[in-house]
């Protein structure tokens, strides 16, 4: 068991996919967690992640600054997780991914926090002049580090894992539809494993790479969207052709789509991003700005995908053994 000196540490979006296995590692590690989310009654889960008493879900809206220096008051550490997918009323990409981002930097550095972790998206650069999501996160960071220049902002690609927003979906859509659509299919992916990033957000928080930088988290394979998705079709036991749908028509539905009241299955935004590479850069690579900075070998997704990607197939955990060839794969 990896045992620091105990501190106290706000974990903003706590509960959420991330912040679950951080939370984890950080009450392994002893500390005292403040689970910092909208609505702690329904976040009741995290406290079982620790020792009675050592992880406490607490209110906070990262959009309202009041809420948010009662949350990281008297925390040595403070970790913001915080991110939207799609931008709707009151949680927009710029009360969240920029002021939110801000409120969080400005209120840690007021209450004397030791450590500020800001988890940003890889590829912001490039894709902030097309994407309003891109560019937001990117303005959080600026934002983030103006109020608290040494802050560690981490870029993780496109992450996996069981209870993960994009191979769980494409799973789910293999299973209902005849066929599978294809957008922007030569677009570079760098997926990571989500275990990979929350350890990587755990050694940040004890001090274990520089501050005041920006470190870029991408897995050992980079593949295009289209090997993707035939690698989620595998996994999935499903034979489903894929049909390239040009990027114009897909952001016409998806227009037509972000009307309804649910959460819509894609954004016109998130079709942009589609077009553009999500890869660690050269200069990433360079600087030693990367995983191998945390001292981590990225974990591949042939060894975690097919841990929970099994229930997508037609017959369940009964055909988890049927990876090759014809057998297992269902119509």
């Amino acid at each position: 068991m990896d045992r620091t000196e105990p501190k106290l540490v706000t974990v903003f979006g706590g509960s959420g996919f991330v912040g679950t296995h951080l939370v984890q590692l950080l009450a392994r590690q002893g500390h005292r967690i403040r689970v910092a989310v909208r609505r702690p009654d329904l976040a009741g889960e995290t406290r079982m992640f620790g020792s009675v008493g050592q992880v406490v879900p607490v209110q906070a809206n990262i959009r309202n600054l009041a809420s948010v220096e009662r949350a990281v008051a008297g925390a040595d550490i403070v970790v913001n997780l915080v991110g939207i997918g799609f931008s709707r009323g009151a949680q927009s990409f710029e009360a969240v991914h920029v002021e939110g981002a801000a409120n969080v930097a400005r209120a840690a550095a007021q209450a004397g926090v030791r450590t500020l972790v800001h988890m940003s998206a890889l590829g912001v650069e490039k894709a902030a002049e097309v994407s309003a999501y891109a560019d937001s996160k990117l303005r959080g960071e600026a934002a983030v580090a103006a109020a608290f220049p040494g802050a560690i902002i981490l870029r993780p690609s496109l992450m996996f894992g069981k209870g993960d927003g994009f191979f769980n979906l494409m799973g789910t859509l293999a299973r209902l539809f005849p066929v599978m659509p294809l957008v922007s299919g030569e677009t570079l992916f760098q997926p990571v494993y989500v275990g990979d990033v929350a350890e990587a957000l755990a050694k940040s928080t004890k001090g274990e790479v520089k501050p005041g930088r920006i470190y870029e988290l991408g897995g050992p394979l980079v593949e295009s969207h289209k090997l993707l998705m035939q690698r989620i079709l595998r996994e999935a036991g499903r034979n489903r052709p894929l049909l390239p749908v040009p990027a114009g028509l897909m952001k016409f539905k998806a227009a037509c789509l972000s009307i309804l009241p649910f959460r819509p299955l894609i954004t016109a935004d998130q079709v942009d991003l589609l077009g553009v590479d999500n890869v660690v850069s050269d200069a990433a690579k360079k600087d030693k700005r990367t995983l191998s900075a945390f001292g981590i070998a990225p974990t591949g997704m042939d060894e975690v995908l097919p841990t929970y990607m099994w229930r997508f197939r037609r017959h369940g955990e009964f055909d988890r053994e049927d990876t090759s060839g014809d057998k297992g794969v269902a119509a």
